[in-house]
Parts: C-alpha cells; structure tokens; sequence
C-alpha cells in the first residue's frame, strides 16, 4: 500500500455548509463503471484551485471501481496541491461508497444528517469443478485460495484506511463488517470516522 500522504488527500481547514451547496462531482448509482467515465468527466472539469467537493450516494457496487476513483483523487491531490479534495456521503454510502471514502483523510471527510454507512466484507459467488489430473486438481484449488487470499488482504487494507486516525479497530470491523456494519452520521462522527455532519 502506497504511504499515507500518498494515499489521503491533504487535511484542510473544516467546511462550512455552504461550501457543499454545488458539488464539482456528484455521484449517485451503482459504483460501476458507467460512475468512473462520470467520476473522470466531472473531475477533468473540476476547478482547478480551491476546494472540490465530491458527493456520493450508493448502495454499493464495485470494490475495484471505488479503488479506481480513489486513488485518482489520491494521484490529482499530490500532483495539484492547488487542489482540496472534499468528500461529501448522501443518504447512503454502502459498501463500494465507505471504500471510496477512505481514500480521503479523515478530516477532510463529511456527512449530510440521516446518511448511513454501511461496511461489510467482499463477496464471492462461484462455482470450482475438480476435474482431470490429480495434479491439475490441486492447481485449481490453490489458484482459487490464492484469489480469496488476496482478496482478503486487499479488502483489510481498505478497511485499515477507512478507519485509520479514528477510535475504531481494525478488531472491531472485522468482528462487524461480515453481518454488515450501518453507522448512522451521528456515531460517525462520534467514532471519528468523519470530520462532520451537515
């Protein structure tokens, strides 16, 4: 995983409502990647001085795709330090969304009242058909743990991210996060997960 002042956005001075009023990036859908050709759109035309806020509000979607637009927030706030990337999380901000919300620093993180967080582990749904040589057979086998393995590592980092500078530990989302993890905008804030609720 790249350092933390690569991978978070700078901290900034805290935001006043309305600063949220007219976000240079709104998203709201499936985290997919019909929402990454939007994200890179409206990130090309964001100002290029000052505060950028980026809202979302999702249900989920796809873990690599929130990887995706977090780490090119990442990349443009190191490149253009000009640049002050604001999250903002809307109603809902599940699964793929509290991903891509860990890609900013703490402090530089808000929720609108009545939003909701939800974390939880990655998915998998599939089907594994030992066939053939016995060799082959433990091939497919190992390959496939290899995939959850990895999988498992990459999902944990996230959630280190997610959490890192507040009061949860990574004991407590891993005990949560498999029967799905909601934290209303409130206890947010009191866990310090976020900076503020608007």
């Amino acid at each position: 995983m790249a350092d933390d002042q690569q991978h978070h956005p700078r901290p900034i001075q805290a935001l006043a409502p309305s600063q949220f009023a007219n976000p240079a990036i709104l998203l709201a859908g499936p985290v997919d990647f019909a929402m990454y050709d939007n994200f890179r759109r409206m990130l090309a035309a964001a100002p290029a001085e000052g505060i950028v806020v980026v809202e979302l509000s999702t249900l989920g979607g796809d873990p690599e795709v929130a990887r995706m637009m977090g780490e090119d927030i990442a990349f443009h706030s190191k490149q253009e330090p000009g640049r002050h990337f604001a999250f903002l999380g809307k109603a809902a901000i599940y699964s793929a969304g509290a991903t891509f919300m860990g890609f900013f620093q703490r402090d530089n993180r808000y929720l609108t009242r009545g939003a909701r967080l939800m974390i939880h582990e990655r998915k998998m749904s599939t089907q594994l058909t030992i066939e053939g040589p016995l060799t082959t057979c433990v091939a497919s086998l190992k390959a496939k743990l290899n995939e959850i393995e990895h999988s498992i590592r990459i999902q944990n980092e996230d959630f280190e991210s997610l959490i890192r500078g507040s009061s949860v530990s990574m004991e407590e989302v891993l005990r949560k996060a498999p029967e799905n993890w909601y934290i209303e905008a409130a206890d947010a804030k009191k866990l310090g997960l976020i900076r503020d609720v608007i």
